[in-house]
């Protein structure tokens, strides 16, 4: 007689129930075949009284007195040669913005004003009302001598921000350059 170890008998034995449930199983499945070919035929009977969308169609004509009613809004047709009032879109990234405002300021304290002006400009391509891209920018554009296109962008800051951190230098170089352009209104 041949000993085996008990571990090896209860191994085999677990394996015996294991394939002995997956014959259970799979006679199981086979008797359960039937029900979906059942699912598919109680699927088809529900398709038939449902309507399709060719039958539920939506009238998209517009109304009788459209055109009289609302003349302005007209959709124009690809042959006519009326202007679009289609602008260029720009995606919103301030995290490009940032990016831009600090490659500006690196700029600006080497006095490279030229290229920290181009700097703050991306920036508000990426984001418009970016409060601090227009303070700079403004900066820059007084260091450069272009001061009343820096007195539109100082104003814009503190229409951004009217109590902002740099409110009050920005009314300080607004109120230097009002008084600046006094002077050279009155010589011309």
């Amino acid at each position: 007689m041949i000993r085996v170890p008990g571990f090896l008998v209860r191994t085999g034995l677990m394996l015996a129930l294991a394939f002995a449930s997956m014959g259970v199983a799979a006679q199981d499945g086979s008797s359960a075949s039937s029900s979906p070919r059942e699912d598919n035929a109680a699927d088809r009977a529900r398709a038939a009284e449902e309507s399709s969308s060719k039958d539920t169609r939506v009238d998209l004509t517009p109304p009788k007195n459209d055109e009289k009613d609302h003349p302005m809004s007209k959709v124009p047709s690809a042959d006519e040669n009326d202007a679009s009032d289609v602008e260029e879109m720009h995606p919103w990234d301030p995290h490009k913005a940032a990016k831009n405002v600090e490659v500006g300021d690196f700029y600006f304290k080497k006095k490279n004003y030229k290229a920290a002006i181009e700097r703050y400009r991306d920036a508000l391509v990426y984001k418009p009302n970016d409060a601090v891209a227009n303070f700079r920018l403004a900066e820059s554009l007084d260091k450069t001598g272009n001061s009343s296109e820096a007195a539109a962008h100082y104003q814009e800051y503190l229409k951004i921000l009217p109590h902002g951190p740099l409110a009050d230098d920005a009314q300080k170089a607004l109120a230097r350059l009002n008084a600046q352009a006094k002077p050279a209104a009155a010589a011309k």
